[in-house]
């Protein structure tokens, strides 16, 4: 089992930036890949990013492609999300998710947060 809680979300003005951090429950979270998700009012949850267990793959959604960078600490059972030059339309509620294997399918992922709001003010 594995709990992971999400924060560091908020208001920001576009082009702003902003740092999630999603903390994790348990032991074997090295051995978890790591995946956030937004999922704006009216629309499915998407995905954002994803990082394998061992930290040296990562993968990105086209639209935050050098805008966004996820990173791992396992020390500290914690994965980021370091979003740069926000845009509107990444306004959205922020999940991450654990799978045992990496990907961009929601269905492979577990382990789910709650969530953290980020909005992108105009």
């Amino acid at each position: 089992q594995v709990q992971l809680l999400e924060s560091g979300g908020g208001l920001v003005q576009a082009g702003g930036s902003l740092r999630l951090s999603c903390a994790a429950s348990g032991r074997a979270f090295s051995r978890y890949a790591m995946g956030w998700f937004r999922q704006a009012p009216g629309l499915d949850r998407k995905f954002v990013a994803y990082i394998d267990w061992s930290g040296g793959s990562t993968y990105y959604t086209d639209s935050v492609k050098g805008r966004f960078t996820i990173a791992r600490d396992d020390d500290k059972n914690t994965v980021y999300l370091q979003m740069y030059s926000l845009k509107p339309e990444d306004t959205a509620v922020y999940y991450c998710a654990a799978a045992f294997v990496a990907g961009t399918n929601r269905e492979r992922y577990d382990y789910w947060g709650q969530g953290t709001q980020v909005t992108v003010s105009s």
